[in-house]
């Protein structure tokens, strides 16, 4: 029997932890019996083979299905798209681009499924040219290899492609690399939730700083 585990991921625990526990209760009740792991993706999950984790951030999907044998992952965007009994809010033809997480760049099925969220929503979706399988960095991975000015540079490029003012996002360090570059983010768990997307904490420094604190200590 596949043990199933859900890992909001470091970034979705900072931004909004009240969430995490909405979601596992949901997955519980309309998915099947889900477990919530709290290890960070850049240490040891400690998990027996054949697990399988459900992810919010597309940077632990990664990690997960490529540091550590036998782990494999699946989106919450994919699980909720797949189970379509979820109450979606009515955005009533709200356009919005997206922003496409460069760790799930090579998984068309994570693109697909949150456009079909997006599409529940009665959200219209305008695309950028380069998206999906062709997205491009929101900028935040170039920090510490860039002086931050430079960063910076990539964050208002990257959001100056986008057509629309509002962005979806489904990554936590996107919201802060959209909100320097101008735009308006919209993180997919804030839109399926009904809430706004707050950038909080967007200094790139201080950001990178809180997030390896976090880190360190799950």
């Amino acid at each position: 029997m596949i043990k199933t585990y859900f890992n909001p991921g470091c970034a979705l625990s900072i931004y909004k932890p009240e969430i995490e526990n909405k979601i596992l209760k949901f997955l519980n009740e309309n998915y099947g019996e889900v477990a919530l792991h709290k290890i960070c993706c850049k240490h040891d999950p400690q998990l027996e083979a054949g697990s399988l984790i459900i992810n919010v951030c597309a940077g632990c999907d990664k990690r997960f299905r490529t540091l550590y044998e036998g782990i494999s992952t699946i989106s919450l965007w994919e699980v909720f798209d797949g189970l379509d009994i979820f109450q979606y809010p009515d955005y009533k033809g709200l356009k919005l681009s997206v922003h496409d997480a460069c760790p799930v760049r090579e998984k068309p099925q994570v693109h697909k499924a949150v456009r079909n969220l997006l599409r529940k929503m009665n959200i219209d979706v305008v695309e950028t040219k380069f998206f999906g399988t062709r997205s491009i960095c929101c900028g935040d991975t170039f920090y510490p290899k860039l002086p931050v000015e430079k960063v910076h540079e990539k964050m208002k490029e990257r959001a100056d492609s986008m057509p629309c003012n509002d962005v979806c996002v489904y990554c936590v360090s996107c919201i802060k690399s959209m909100h320097i570059g101008g735009k308006k983010p919209r993180h997919m768990i804030d839109l399926l939730m009904g809430e706004t997307t707050e950038p909080q904490i967007y200094d790139t420094i201080q950001w990178h700083e809180q997030l390896q604190d976090y880190i360190d200590k799950h």
